[in-house]
């Protein structure tokens, strides 16, 4: 008698997939990236990223709000200053554009996480994440300005430090100088796995970001693609220092990192669904080729199943609004 396995017993109605399904997307699954702009009015579509604007002061609150009622719980801003200059000044001052913003949110809504990225790309004269000195980024040299952005972005109101910098020991300079400030409360969401990725091309003409003096890329301060060792002693070397989340950025494409950092860390993991594998999926879409909302749900997915707890994605309103329904 023949005999082998009956797998499609489990797949015989939508009821009985729900039952079995292993992965699971959620509202609180999701963090929305923001885009505070010092140089516009109201608001502006980037042109790469359809659906997706940034904000003036003055706007940004009607950005939150639709957030918010979506069931949104978490959000992580970033900003382009009035003015840029050799040590990213605007990153730092107490007034930032990002420190105004951040202010004016948590006093509106206290109870959204406010997630501050912390870097010094959008803020430079330069374009790079830390300051160039002879065609050189200095590492220790750009310590000293990401904690004082840190300390200044923590006493507007931010609930999670984000540093995205990629320069070595930055957990450890944030870690001490926010405990010195008396923030020792306040959680570190480390971008511990960071490629030197194409993916980011969207995102640096949202937030202004590209380098524009010395070296042309950032290869000598973030990883490799090619790397996955790498990642690995990036992570244990973060959570040493005391980072109390790890994440891995791009996501889509690096989805064997997503499930080797799992096997090696305890931390909450962050996945960042960037700004390109977002503007491949909206351009696709708007030519007819494919399902958006299926392609995101299974991307998305795919992401927790690799072993995120959290996605930070540009299609979180989008997703927010389909979890009502049935994907």
């Amino acid at each position: 008698m023949l005999q082998f396995d009956r797998h499609r017993r489990l797949r015989t109605s939508t009821a009985m997939r729900d039952l079995v399904r292993e992965t699971h997307l959620n509202k609180d699954d999701l963090i929305m990236p923001v885009f505070v702009d010092a140089t516009i009015n109201g608001r502006e579509e980037i042109p790469s990223m359809p659906g997706i604007y940034r904000y003036s002061l003055d706007s940004i609150l009607d950005e939150i709000t639709e957030i918010v009622k979506l069931g949104i719980k978490s959000i992580i801003i970033f900003g382009v200053p009035e003015r840029k200059d050799e040590v990213g000044t605007g990153a730092w001052e107490d007034n930032g554009i990002v420190q105004q913003a951040i202010r004016l949110i948590k006093k509106n809504y206290p109870d959204l996480i406010v997630i501050a990225d912390t870097c010094l790309c959008e803020y430079t004269s330069t374009g790079h994440c830390g300051i160039l000195k002879d065609g050189v980024v200095l590492n220790d040299e750009s310590l000293k300005y990401l904690t004082k952005t840190a300390v200044s972005q923590v006493k507007a109101g931010a609930d999670i430090i984000a540093p995205s910098n990629a320069m070595d020991g930055y957990v450890a300079a944030i870690r001490q100088r926010l405990d010195e400030a008396g923030y020792k409360n306040i959680p570190i969401m480390s971008y511990a796995v960071k490629f030197a990725s194409s993916f980011y091309g969207p995102f640096r003409d949202a937030a202004d970001g590209s380098p524009k003096e010395g070296p042309k890329d950032r290869k000598t301060y973030q990883m490799d693609p090619a790397n996955r060792l790498e990642a690995l002693r990036e992570v244990a070397s973060d959570e040493k220092e005391g980072a109390d989340f790890v994440m891995v950025k791009p996501a889509m494409a690096f989805l064997d990192i997503m499930r080797e950092v799992r096997n090696h860390t305890l931390l909450p993991l962050v996945a960042y669904n960037v700004s390109g594998e977002y503007a491949m999926v909206k351009a696709a879409a708007a030519n007819g080729w494919i399902n958006e909302d299926q392609i995101v749900y299974e991307s998305l997915v795919g992401m927790k199943r690799a072993g995120a707890d959290l996605i930070i994605t540009y299609f979180a309103k989008d997703v927010a609004k389909k979890l009502k329904d049935s994907f």
